[in-house]
C-alpha cells in the first residue's frame, strides 16, 4: 500500500493541558478512517495540526509528496463579499460537478453574498468544496452538521463509491459504520486502532475494557498485599527493599487506572406529569407564500418519545417554537396541560459567562439535583455526565465547542423537566456524551419531543416519528427513521432517485404507511361503565391533588396534620397513576 500520510511523535499542550503526547500513526491510499475520542480530548485540534492550521511541541506530519488534499474545517472562513461561486472557485474541468454537489447540498443562488448564509450554509459550500477537484485524501471535522437525512445519505454513499483516502470525526454512527474501514480512538491521551468499521470498534473496545479491567483488578489484590507489607516496615529498612516500594508506587497507579466497560446512566427524576400533555388543535403557521403547518391536530400521549423528521427549511424548529411559545401561530392553538414543565435545548444553545467555572454555571441553578431517588450534589451530578473534578473547576472559555454544548444540556437536566423538547441535541457531542444521553432518554419518566438529523440515535430513542417534507405536508409514520426509509424506498415510484434532497410529496396512488394492526373490539357494557367513570374521577382527583399541594405549599398547617394531607397526596398520586394505567387500556378497545 502506498503511504500518503504519516505522523510521528505528535505532542499538543496548552499549558499544563496536555491533549495528547508521542501520537503515532499513519494513513496509506485506500484507508477511510474516522477519529473517536471524548470533547475536549483534541479531535479537532489533531486535525488542524495534520493540516497545517496549528502547530505542536513535538513531533512531525509527512505526506507524500504532491499528494492532493481536501480539508474541510469545522469554521469554515470565506471573504464575506465574495459570491458562494467565487468562494468555491472550482477548476474550470469541474464546473459542472461543483454544480451538482452545491444542488444535493441544498445551495442553489450562486449569486448571493458569503457574508448573507448561515452557519450551516457555509459548511455545506466549504464540504462542496472539499468535494470537488478530485482530491486524494480528505480530511473532514463534522461533515454531516447542518445537512438534513437527505444530503447525509447522499453523503455517505458518494464518499462510500469514491476511492480515495479519509480521515474525519463526526459523532454519526451509521456514517462511520458504512463509510470507514478503520477507527482510531484517543482515550486517556493513548491511541488505539481497530481495523474495522464502528461495529468492529465496538466489539474490540469493549474487550479491550474488560481486559484493562481484569488486569486492574488484579493490580489491587495485589496492592493491598503491597500494602500491608509497606506499612510493616521499619524506616531504617527502606533502603534494602526500594524495589518493592517502587512496584508498590507502580501498582498503585495502575489500579487508579480502572475503567468501566459500562456506559453511565443517570436517570433524573421528572416532575410529575399528569394525564394531560398538549393538543394541537387545528394550528397553521406560514410565512408569506410557505407554508409550515395547515389545520394540524395532534394528541400528545403520556410518556410519548415523538421524533421529527425533514429536510432543511421544512418547518421543524418552527413547530417547536410554536409548541414551547416563542411563536404563536396564525390560527389554532397548543393546549398544554397544567402540569406540564418543558425542558427546551435550543439549537441556538446559551451564553454563557465564559469568566466563571463550569460548576459555578450548575450552582446558579441548583445546589441539588434528584437522580435515581438519591440527591445528588452539582459536583457529583457533572461527574455522571462526563464532567471530572479538574474539568468542573475549569472556567468556561476553556471548554471545547462539545462541552459547552453538553454542559448545556446538563442545566436543562438540572431543572428537572417533565417534558423534554431537544432542537438538534446531537450537534457537537462526542459518542460517549450520546450515549449517555440516549440511555437517560431510555429511562426518562416523562415526555420527549426530538429534533434531529442524527439516525442513528432517532433509531435508539424514538418509537414513532413526524416527517416534515415541506409547504404543510407533514406525516405521522409508526416506527423509527430506518423504519420509515425502507417503508419510503419500498414505495418509491420506479425511476425515481431516493437520494435526492428536494421534497416531493406523494402521489395520491401511493400506499400510505403501514398503520397498527386494528384489534379493537366492542367493549362490554361494564367496561363502557368503567371508562365513563375514569373519565370523571380522574379529573376528579387532579383538582384535589392540586389543592393539597397548594394547601401543603402554604405553610399554615399544624405538624399533625400537615403529616396527614401528606399521606393522603401520596395516596392520591398512587391512585391516579392506576385509574390513568386502566383508563389508557381501555380506551385501545373503546373510541368515543
Amino acid at each position: 500500500m502506498i503511504s500518503f500520510l504519516q505522523i510521528n511523535g505528535l505532542t499538543k499542550r496548552f499549558g499544563d493541558l496536555t491533549l495528547f503526547e508521542n501520537l503515532t500513526f499513519g494513513l496509506a491510499q485506500g484507508d477511510k478512517v474516522g477519529l473517536i475520542a471524548k470533547n475536549g480530548a483534541g479531535k479537532t485540534t489533531l486535525l488542524n495540526i495534520i493540516a497545517g492550521r496549528d502547530g505542536c511541541e513535538g513531533g512531525e506530519v509527512v505526506f507524500r509528496k504532491d499528494l492532493r488534499i481536501a480539508y474541510l474545517e469545522q469554521e469554515p472562513r470565506f471573504r464575506p463579499e465574495a459570491s458562494v461561486w467565487e468562494a468555491m472557485n472550482p477548476p474550470a474541468d469541474n464546473e459542472l460537478q461543483a454544480r451538482q454537489i452545491l444542488d444535493r447540498l441544498g445551495i442553489s443562488n450562486l449569486e448571493q453574498r458569503v457574508g448573507e448564509l448561515s452557519g450551516g450554509q457555509l459548511k455545506r459550500i466549504s464540504l462542496a468544496k472539499t468535494l470537488i477537484g478530485e482530491p486524494e485524501l480528505i480530511i473532514l471535522d463534522e461533515p454531516t452538521n447542518h445537512l438534513d437525512l437527505d444530503m447525509t445519505e447522499w453523503l455517505e454513499n458518494h464518499l462510500r463509491r469514491q476511492t480515495i483516502s479519509l480521515l474525519m470525526v463526526t459523532h454519526d454512527r451509521y456514517f462511520l459504520d458504512r463509510v470507514c474501514n478503520q477507527i482510531i480512538e484517543i482515550d486517556q491521551k493513548r491511541m488505539y486502532r481497530y481495523q474495522g468499521n464502528y461495529a468492529f470498534f465496538l466489539e474490540k473496545r469493549r474487550e479491550r475494557i474488560e481486559a484493562a479491567n481484569a488486569e486492574t483488578e488484579r493490580a489491587n489484590n495485589l496492592l493491598r498485599k503491597e500494602l500491608e507489607w509497606i506499612r510493616r516496615q521499619p524506616q531504617a529498612r527502606g533502603t534494602k527493599a526500594k524495589y518493592r516500594v517502587d512496584a508498590f508506587h507502580e501498582l498503585e497507579a495502575k489500579a487508579a487506572r480502572q475503567r468501566d466497560a459500562k456506559t453511565l446512566s443517570p436517570v433524573v427524576n421528572a416532575a410529575y406529569i399528569g394525564t394531560k400533555i398538549f393538543s394541537a388543535e387545528n394550528v397553521s403557521k406560514r410565512f408569506g407564500d410557505v407554508a409550515i403547518v395547515d389545520n394540524f391536530n395532534y394528541v400528545f400521549a403520556r410518556y410519548e418519545k415523538l421524533g421529527i423528521v425533514g429536510n432543511n427549511g421544512t418547518g421543524k424548529s418552527t413547530f417547536i417554537k410554536m409548541l414551547t411559545g416563542q411563536l404563536q401561530p396564525d390560527s389554532g392553538r397548543f393546549d398544554i396541560g397544567e402540569t406540564i414543565r418543558f425542558g427546551y435545548y435550543s439549537q441556538e444553545g446559551i451564553a454563557f459567562d465564559e469568566q466563571i467555572k463550569v460548576i459555578e454555571v450548575m450552582q446558579n441553578i441548583a445546589e441539588y439535583v434528584d437522580v435515581d431517588g438519591r440527591k445528588l450534589s452539582v459536583s457529583q451530578f457533572l461527574n455522571l455526565f462526563l464532567f471530572p473534578p479538574d474539568k468542573q473547576q475549569n472556567y468556561v472559555f476553556r471548554l471545547s465547542g462539545g462541552e459547552k454544548r453538553r454542559l448545556y444540556l446538563c442545566t436543562i437536566l438540572m431543572r428537572n423537566p417533565n417534558f423534554l423538547v431537544l432542537d438538534e441535541p446531537t450537534n457537537d457531542l462526542d459518542i460517549i456524551t450520546l450515549n449517555v444521553l440516549e440511555d437517560y432518554l431510555a429511562k426518562f419518566k416523562g415526555c420527549a419531543i426530538i429534533v434531529s438529523h442524527d439516525r442513528y440515535f432517532m433509531d435508539k430513542v424514538v418509537d414513532h416519528i413526524l416527517v416534515f417534507k415541506g409547504q404543510a405536508d407533514i406525516q405521522d409514520f409508526p416506527g423509527n427513521y430506518t423504519q420509515y426509509r425502507e417503508w419510503k424506498e419500498a414505495n418509491q415510484p420506479a425511476g425515481k432517485d431516493n437520494t435526492n434532497n428536494k421534497s416531493d410529496k406523494p402521489a395520491t396512488t401511493r400506499e400510505r404507511p403501514p398503520k397498527a394492526e386494528n384489534t379493537k373490539r366492542k367493549p362490554s357494557f361494564k367496561e363502557q361503565r368503567e371508562y365513563e367513570s375514569l373519565n370523571e374521577e380522574i379529573p376528579r382527583l387532579e383538582q384535589e391533588k392540586q389543592a393539597l399541594e397548594t394547601m401543603l405549599g402554604s405553610g399554615t398547617l399544624p405538624p399533625q396534620e400537615l403529616i396527614a394531607q401528606s399521606q393522603r397526596l401520596a395516596g392520591i398520586i398512587e391512585e391516579i397513576e392506576e385509574k390513568t394505567m386502566r383508563w389508557l387500556e381501555l380506551s385501545e378497545n373503546i373510541s368515543e
